[in-house]
């Protein structure tokens, strides 16, 4: 028997309301269970499900009144993430040094560094003829759905891919920090051709350039960057590239690597739980917000009108009517997102080299305008500050970079500290995580077919 499409439609849509009637579990049962949804109890602090040595979240102090909120704090392997920045100077880059960081646990000296930037540049190759005969075929928009196809494809070219000795883990991750950027930037390259009509390019990455200058070199037809340009790239890289065990995607790494599952299939799970837009894919909705802004807000200078516009957001009455301000709260920082602070402090002297100054504005009086409405509107436990992809949405846009490869770049920094947390699962963990669910489903009766 056959299915028309209309058919098909019919059936999905009809049963899709049974699975809302009959998937929905009563919001008390959670209150009355003691179930922290989200792992997450009322002001936002999560449930403990591990240990790491990786990276530290900060956003409480602990005093003998209890906990009190204070600025954010990021640490690598005990080292505030601003110092990392700091210390790169004007006259290198970080993100690679920062890498040997969480990988090793150390600070690397000069030889040492210069050795890993090395083997990085060695293992940025991929397979003959991988580029067109994998990620030229199919080429699609989601770049995230790209990627993660590459990434398991690569598994076929090893032959030691189920391999999980720390050894052989580590070669593998090594790998995969090296290639993430041109199967990125490739896979972009591919749509861009084949679905938008372009030109192709595809630059091989230059050995002797870091991570950031072969990311704006791959992806721009004349390989050109300002210093400037690039500088941005490297600290963004560096923010990103981590943040503790208990985000998403790091969390994910976690679990499928305790499962015993090989390096890419637990990158490809990371992949898949990066892009999903209250993750690694939300700066792009902060980008489409601030455009619907500028769209219905004639003059976004008018501190009025903006604020009548943003409340109307909250409200759910504009936008996508989510009740969201993208870019504005986080599960931890509630004073402030380091991170965001320090994208603050670059982004207005990128917006002038771009000539990009209004938007500039238009994101601070966002900022303002709208911890003040989500104060008055809604009912927080913690306060509201803005997060990261607030502003590197912003920045992205500004560097040139299409909006298809924003959640890409995450990826191309985070896959470091997904390789930091498998390795120190494996060799942590002797069991497999499983947490509880209770059942609180109704019991029914087993009725023969005939009396259905």
């Amino acid at each position: 028997m056959s299915y028309t499409n209309a058919e098909l439609n019919n059936f999905t849509r009809t049963h899709a309301q049974m699975c809302l009637e009959n998937g929905k579990i009563d919001a008390e049962l959670y209150e009355k269970f003691g179930v922290k949804r989200g792992l997450r109890d009322k002001n936002g602090q999560g449930v403990i499900a591990g240990l790491t040595a990786i990276s530290e979240v900060l956003a409480v102090k602990e005093t003998p009144e209890g906990r009190i909120p204070c600025d954010g704090k990021l640490s690598y392997r005990g080292i505030n993430v601003i110092d990392l920045i700091k210390g790169r100077g004007n006259n290198r880059f970080g993100f690679e040094e920062a890498t040997y960081l969480l990988l090793f646990g150390k600070l690397p000296s000069k030889k040492e560094l210069e050795e890993f930037i090395g083997i990085l540049a060695e293992l940025r190759t991929l397979p003959t003829n991988f580029t067109r005969d994998v990620i030229m075929k199919a080429p699609s928009k989601d770049i995230m759905n790209s990627l993660t196809k590459s990434v398991l494809t690569l598994a076929a070219y090893d032959d030691l891919a189920s391999d999980l000795s720390i050894e052989n883990v580590l070669c593998q991750c090594l790998r995969m920090i090296s290639c993430f950027p041109m199967l990125s930037v490739y896979a972009y390259h591919a749509y861009n051709h084949y679905e938008c009509n372009d030109s192709l390019y595809i630059h091989r990455p230059d050995p002797s350039l870091s991570t950031a200058e072969n990311i704006l070199r791959m992806l721009r037809p004349d390989m050109k960057y300002t210093e400037l340009e690039v500088k941005v790239l490297d600290i963004a890289l560096i923010l990103h590239m981590e943040h503790g065990g208990g985000n998403n995607s790091s969390f994910t790494t976690h679990v499928v690597t305790s499962a015993g599952s090989d390096t890419y299939s637990t990158m490809a799970a990371a992949l898949c739980s990066l892009k999903g837009p209250k993750h690694g894919g939300a700066n792009i909705k902060v980008i489409e917000m601030m455009n619907n802004i500028k769209e219905n807000v004639p003059d976004t200078k008018d501190d009025e009108a903006l604020r009548g516009y943003l409340s109307k957001i909250i409200d759910k009455q504009a936008f996508d009517r989510k009740g969201l301000i993208y870019g504005m709260g986080h599960a931890i920082y509630s004073v402030s997102d380091p991170r965001a602070q320090v994208f603050r402090s670059f982004v207005k002297e990128l917006a002038i080299e771009k000539g990009r100054t209004d938007d500039f504005e238009l994101y601070s009086k966002v900022e303002t305008i709208g911890k003040e409405l989500i104060s008055q509107k809604r009912k927080i436990y913690k306060g509201v500050s803005i997060n990261v992809d607030f502003f590197s949405g912003f920045v992205y846009s500004m560097l040139g970079i299409p909006e298809e490869l924003f959640t890409p770049i995450f990826a191309i920094a985070r896959v470091a500290g997904w390789s930091a947390h498998r390795i120190e699962e494996l060799i942590n963990a002797d069991k497999i995580i499983r947490p509880a669910y209770k059942s609180v489903g109704k019991g029914q009766e087993y009725l023969p077919l005939d009396k259905r």
